[in-house]
This record gives C-alpha cells, sequence and structure tokens, in this order.
C-alpha cells in the first residue's frame, strides 16, 4: 500500500501534526497496516469531521478507511443494512431512503463514516428519543491490535469500550444497523422563538416529548434580558399525506434531494467572525425566523445539515482554525447552564453556530457523551483573546457538576479532569491494557488525555 506523510488535522484546523497517511482498500491491507504502523501506533480515520486531534497520529500511522465503502445486505423488510465502516452517512441515505428507511441517528453533517458514527457514538436531535448512533448497531466486525477480527455485540465489554471509544479498542471493519421507517424524504417543521434562556428552556422541557427532533439555535452574544434568546426548531419526518397532491414530491416521496452552494475559499481573512459580524449574523438570524411556524415541508439535507451545503465551510474562521466546544450537565443542574450562557455572553464570544438540546436516557458506550440533561455546543475562532483560560474554567464548572465535554469535539481538556467526567474511565482504561497491550492503537487526543 502507498503511504505518503502529510500533515492531519480536525474539522477545527487547529494543531495539525504530520502522520503516514495509509488508504487500505481491503480487510486483508488493513490488518497489514495494523501490524506494520511502528512504534508510534495508528488510528483510524474516516472523514475528517472529528473537531479536535481523534483521528491524528503525531509521528505514527493513520489509516484512511473511506476506501472500504461496500454496502453489503440491506434487509428492505427488516429494516437493516450490513456495510463497511468507510461507507458515509451520505451514501447510505441516497441508497436507503428510496427503500423506505433513513439511518437512526444522524448528527449536523451527513459527512460521516459509519466507523466514525460508532466510535464517537455520535448523538444527533432525536437523542431524546432514540439514543446515540451505538443503540442502533446490532453487531460489528472489529480488527484488534492482536491481528484478529471479533464480532462484537451490545452487551458486551468490548462493544461498550469500542462504542465511543474514539477508535482505540481497534479498528472497524464492518456494521449491522437497524433503520428508521419513512415514508417521505421531507420533513414537517415546526419553529418558534424563545426571549431568553428560561423560556427557550420552559418551552423544550414541556413539549419535546411531542417531537421526534428538537433543536435550538441560541444567541451567545444577546445580553441582558434577552441572554439566551433562540429559534427552536423541532419535526418529524412527514407523511405521505402531508404532501401536497399533483406535485413532484407526491409523484416522488423518496426522493433524495440535496443543495450546494459554491466551496467556501481557500484563504479568507483573519478576524472575518468578529463580534461585529457574528453579531449582526445572530440579530437577522433571529429577527427572520418566525414567531411561530407549524407544518412546513423542509428536505431533510436542509433540516438535518444546512451547512453541508457549503463545502468546506471550516474555512470561513480563517488560517487559526476554530474550536467547537461541547458539554452537558444532568437535569437539576440548570443553574450551570445559565451562569456559563451568561458568561460566555459576557465575554463577547463570537459564536454563530450555537445549538442547545435536551438528551435522554444515558447510551451504554464507557466514554460515550451523553447523559439525561442539556448539552450546549459552541464555536469560537481559535485566535479569541483568553479562549484556553475561559474554556479551561468552563470545563471546571462543568466538571464539578457532574457534566462531561465531547470527546469527539475536544482539542483542549486537561486530562486530570477526564476521570471526574467519564467514571467508567478505569474499566475502558484496563481492558484497552488488556487488548492492546504493546499500545498499537493511539491518537495525539489519548496522548493528550492519558487514554
Amino acid at each position: 500500500m502507498p503511504a505518503e506523510t502529510v500533515p492531519v488535522t480536525g474539522w477545527g484546523r487547529t494543531a495539525p501534526t504530520a502522520a503516514r497517511l495509509i488508504r487500505p482498500r481491503t480487510y486483508e491491507e488493513a490488518a497489514r497496516a495494523v501490524r506494520d504502523c511502528g512504534a508510534r501506533g495508528g488510528i483510524a480515520r474516516g472523514l475528517g469531521r472529528a473537531y479536535g486531534d481523534a483521528a491524528q497520529n503525531a509521528g505514527g500511522a493513520v489509516l484512511d478507511m473511506t476506501g472500504l465503502d461496500r454496502i453489503h445486505a440491506i434487509d428492505a423488510d427488516g429494516g437493516t443494512v450490513l456495510c463497511d465502516a468507510g461507507v458515509s452517512l451520505h451514501r447510505l441515505m441516497e441508497v436507503l431512503l428510496p427503500l423506505g428507511w433513513f439511518v437512526p441517528v444522524t448528527p449536523g453533517t451527513r459527512y460521516v463514516t459509519v466507523g466514525g458514527a460508532i466510535g464517537a457514538d455520535i448523538h444527533g436531535k432525536n437523542h431524546h428519543v432514540s439514543g446515540s448512533f451505538s443503540r442502533h448497531v446490532l453487531s460489528l466486525e472489529l480488527l484488534t491490535a492482536d491481528g484478529r477480527v471479533r464480532t462484537v455485540v451490545p452487551g458486551t465489554p468490548l462493544f461498550d469500550a469500542t462504542a465511543g471509544g474514539m477508535g482505540l479498542t481497534g479498528v472497524i471493519l464492518t456494521a449491522t444497523i437497524r433503520l428508521q421507517p419513512v415514508e417521505t424524504s421531507l420533513m414537517s417543521v415546526d419553529t418558534e422563538r424563545a426571549g431568553d434562556l428560561d423560556d427557550l428552556m420552559a418551552r423544550l422541557a414541556a413539549t419535546d416529548h411531542r417531537y421526534r427532533y428538537s433543536v435550538a439555535w441560541i444567541d451567545l452574544l444577546a445580553r441582558g434580558a434577552a441572554t439566551g434568546r433562540a429559534v427552536l426548531t423541532r419535526g418529524d419526518h412527514a407523511p405521505l399525506d402531508a404532501l401536497p397532491g399533483g406535485t413532484r414530491a407526491r409523484r416522488e416521496p423518496l426522493s433524495f434531494r440535496t443543495s450546494r452552494l459554491p466551496a467556501a475559499p481557500s484563504f479568507v481573512p483573519e478576524g472575518l467572525l468578529s463580534r461585529t459580524t457574528v453579531g449582526l449574523f445572530n440579530e437577522l438570524w433571529y429577527r427572520k425566523a418566525p414567531r411561530a411556524r407549524t407544518g412546513r415541508l423542509q428536505r431533510i439535507s436542509t433540516f438535518f445539515h444546512p451547512l453541508d451545503g457549503v463545502p468546506h465551510w471550516n474555512r470561513v474562521y480563517g488560517r487559526g482554525g476554530f474550536v467547537q466546544y461541547q458539554f452537558v450537565v444532568g437535569h437539576g443542574r440548570e443553574d450551570v447552564l445559565r451562569r456559563i450562557v451568561r458568561r460566555i455572553s459576557q465575554r463577547r464570544c463570537p459564536s454563530f453556530l450555537a445549538v442547545l438540546k435536551r438528551f435522554g436516557e444515558a447510551d451504554p458506550g464507557w466514554l460515550s457523551f451523553p447523559v439525561p440533561g442539556w448539552t450546549l455546543a459552541l464555536d469560537v475562532p481559535a485566535s479569541l483573546p483568553g479562549l484556553g483560560v475561559l474554556l479551561d474554567e468552563l470545563d471546571e464548572e462543568v466538571a464539578s457538576a457532574g457534566g462531561r465535554v465531547y470527546l469527539a469535539k475536544d482539542s483542549r481538556l486537561r486530562p486530570e479532569l477526564l476521570a471526574a467526567m467519564y467514571p467508567r474511565l478505569d474499566d475502558f482504561r484496563a481492558l484497552r491494557a488488556e487488548l492492546d497491550p504493546r499500545g498499537v492503537f493511539t491518537s495525539d487526543l489519548a496522548r493528550r488525555l492519558h487514554l
């Protein structure tokens, strides 16, 4: 297999490190790459949408798994699919939607591989109903450090360590996934504005159970009485009888359509996303949203993945990149969420991609992120003065409240806080030491956090 040494970075484009990039095309080539990855070990990588350093490995090997992208079998009656780990959620949607099936969980981008979805145990707008991605995985095949390919099923320690384990238990080769039935490829969407954070949380707590999908965009630059004002968007898959008669949508109800805008330029001036420009954007975004609107039909791509329509949108933050910060705190700790939102607002952090959601039941993965409660995700230019100190302080507050940060988005957490955030950390480390005593599977994230 050809290999080249290249700089590798996460979607946030911070802290690139050089690694040997290997592109296996068969399971045998993947096994050979693992066997020959060298003293600095290796880590599997999908489409590179982890924001931080989870799929980087300075001085070692990175296995680009996107060449293993076959869909092996679809049970169109029972609603399952068996596919390679390098298959993207985008590809699954293209193939499965015309058959009346949808992926059970999708994050804010469909350009995520199945292996990455399991390794990060991704969540979406439906966690309060459906849980995370790994809850819908019926089995997977895992290439471990000893060269064995193991069939791993839910309810076993190896499955719980792999779901959310950031690729550190082995290389996922295939997975069998349970799917969500749908009648159309459109969404029926309700939108409303919330005047402040308390108003938003009250609406979510009172009515989220009525919707399969729910998310709120929150204005983190608003201050005073408007602190935490938001646009709340919720919906479900539209039934066939909701589509207007005589339209193309009614004639082709399961057609998967996407839109695509020009790519962001390769060079963007530093400081483009300033407090002024982001503040203007946030004001316009909030004002243009309807006070209350129900039943609007939207494409799946519009509802779930609006940013996917702009290729390389991460470039808009400039060469310095950006930090995506996501945390969760449990129900009953709304005071912590309020304090953090106020601090970010007072600090005037220019974030225009800030979302608030409610999580449902915790998932079984030992390092899986979701726990019942409130999760806030925000993006901030990495060059913002004082950002490191601010986020360190937020980490302390989140950990003290029994919350945690999301490892798939992390690029700067201090390792001493990890055990407080993830109580099964010692179990994960013990299983990993037993399964991979030579440390074949490692990453910049693993070294930074002593995983």
